[in-house]
């Protein structure tokens, strides 16, 4: 799993640098028109992957999340191949959305390796599942610019389809489901309708707000992407922008990559609500000296640090989840979960671009910082009212 998650990571970065540059190759269209297309064409994806990523999990709880594995990634592997023969920007568009109604192998991988894993252990081992798409995205972007100047954009599609279509077979071929017996507990094996897991979350306030973290912290860490090869530039000037911009970019990666398991195995020692309040807090103060910045090695730094403290955030949101929710629900509990995610991936990048055309590029760093320190608060405002009190002293979470 972790070298399905690198191949299809890495493959889907691949191609997000040159979309918009595959949309303008395709006619002689206005810089208008083009920008207007590449937002759009980009932001289908996730906005289809936020309608349909519960119903995948719901199907994931009852026919098995290996199968949905294998449709996601043959899904996404042939939307991407067709996308090498796309001659208009409808095509184009049409693909991307169809992406989208299957994207959501990462997240539902990590819902199937949670399965698998008892609870005691399930930080570490999701942190490590998340270096093989964290390698992948790092690695990805600077491949795929590398084969599109070699030989072209659609070819470039047509070669990194095939790393997909590996993932699939990886999965069919070298992926067992075992259905354990991990607990002794029966709600782990009872049948749950939509409404009942609804109610399910919202019962449990801290896992709600776990849940809605997915959106604050995706927000919070997108509003910058949209605008920091302009920032880069700003500080630095067009100088070799490219590989700056890159640099900066993998930094927080790089970052991830290095503390990701760490704060998985401190989550399954500690417990995951203490480490999470812990990184929301840290992320945010370390994003605030970013509007201070006044060179691009002092911007690569602080975007590392943030990669160190970002880096546990999602497999200890994904271990609570394990902990809290049984089996039996959670494939669509973190399909709401990811689709909060791919809500804040929606948002975060408008809201970025919106906050800096109005009052310039610190105040997106301001804002973020904010929101981190906000989500920090109520994440504690929850976790002490509702779980650490002594008549609740028996939570899993509590530890």
């Amino acid at each position: 799993m972790w070298f399905a998650n690198f191949f299809v990571s890495g493959s889907m970065t691949m191609v997000i640098p040159f979309i918009s540059l595959y949309i303008d190759s395709m006619g002689d269209f206005s810089d208008s028109y083009v920008q207007t297309w590449s937002g759009l064409t980009f932001g289908v994806t996730f906005i289809a992957a936020f309608l349909f990523s519960p119903i995948w999990g719901r199907i994931g709880d009852q026919y098995g999340r290996k199968n949905i594995l294998i449709i996601s990634a043959f899904g996404i592997g042939l939307s991407v191949f067709l996308m090498g023969f796309a001659t208009t920007v409808w095509q184009l568009f049409l693909l991307r959305l169809f992406m989208g109604i299957v994207t959501g192998f990462i997240p539902m991988s990590q819902a199937f390796i949670s399965t698998q894993t008892p609870k005691e252990e399930a930080g570490k081992i999701l942190g490590t599942l998340q270096t093989g798409s964290i390698t992948g995205m790092l690695m990805g972007p600077m491949l795929g610019g590398v084969l599109a100047d070699a030989f072209g954009y659609t070819t470039t599609f047509k070669w990194v389809s095939i790393t997909i279509f590996i993932s699939g077979v990886l999965v069919m071929f070298g992926v067992k489901e075992v259905r354990l017996k991990l607990s002794n507990d029966k709600n782990d094996y009872k049948s749950y309708s939509s409404r009942e897991v609804l109610q399910y979350i919202i019962q449990r306030p801290v896992l709600l707000v776990v849940m809605l973290l997915s959106a604050l912290v995706q927000i919070a860490h997108f509003s910058i992407q949209p605008i920091l090869s302009l920032f880069v530039e700003e500080i630095h000037g067009p100088a070799n922008i490219a590989f700056f911009a890159g640099l900066a970019f993998s930094a927080a990666g790089l970052g991830n990559l290095i503390m990701s398991r760490k704060w998985g195995t401190l989550g399954d020692r500690l417990g995951y609500i203490k480490i999470l309040i812990a990184l929301l807090f840290v992320a945010g103060f370390v994003y605030l000296p970013g509007a201070f910045v006044t060179n691009i090695w002092q911007l690569v730094i602080l975007r590392f640090l943030l990669g160190v403290s970002i880096g546990g955030i999602v497999p200890l949101r994904i271990a609570y989840i394990r902990q809290e929710a049984p089996l039996s629900m959670q494939g669509e509990v973190l399909g709401y979960n990811t689709s909060l995610r791919f809500l804040g991936n929606i948002i975060g990048p408008a809201l970025g671009g919106i906050v800096a055309a109005a009052w310039g590029f610190p105040s997106v760093f301001f804002i973020t910082s904010m929101l981190l320190i906000l989500s920090g608060v109520i994440m504690l405002v929850a976790w002490y009212k509702y779980e650490n009190s002594p008549k609740d002293s028996h939570s899993f979470s509590s530890r």
